[in-house]
């Protein structure tokens, strides 16, 4: 199984999306600081994540979700849960 992961910075507000084979390790890499993208922007929530079976549907769906439009629809879509954040 491979997951496509959102976090949200507790430190800018801002999103960092990623996809990996182990969910639960990455989350721990990232606030950590072992993950160079992410190390200032600690601490990090996990907001949303998705499921794939194949490693190729993973990465295509990281890809999209980093865009414009798709990270507006996350907002949205997890306005509530931000705010409990």
């Amino acid at each position: 199984m491979y997951y496509v992961y959102v976090l949200l910075s507790r430190v800018d507000s801002q999103f960092y999306t990623g996809a990996t084979a182990d969910l639960k390790t990455r989350l721990k890499q990232h606030n950590e600081g072992m993950v160079s993208s992410t190390t200032k922007k600690r601490p990090l929530e996990l907001t949303y994540y998705q499921a794939c079976i194949c490693q190729e549907d993973a990465l295509g769906r990281e890809k999209y979700l980093k865009t414009g439009m798709p990270k507006r629809y996350l907002r949205n879509r997890l306005e509530v849960s931000l705010r409990k954040l």
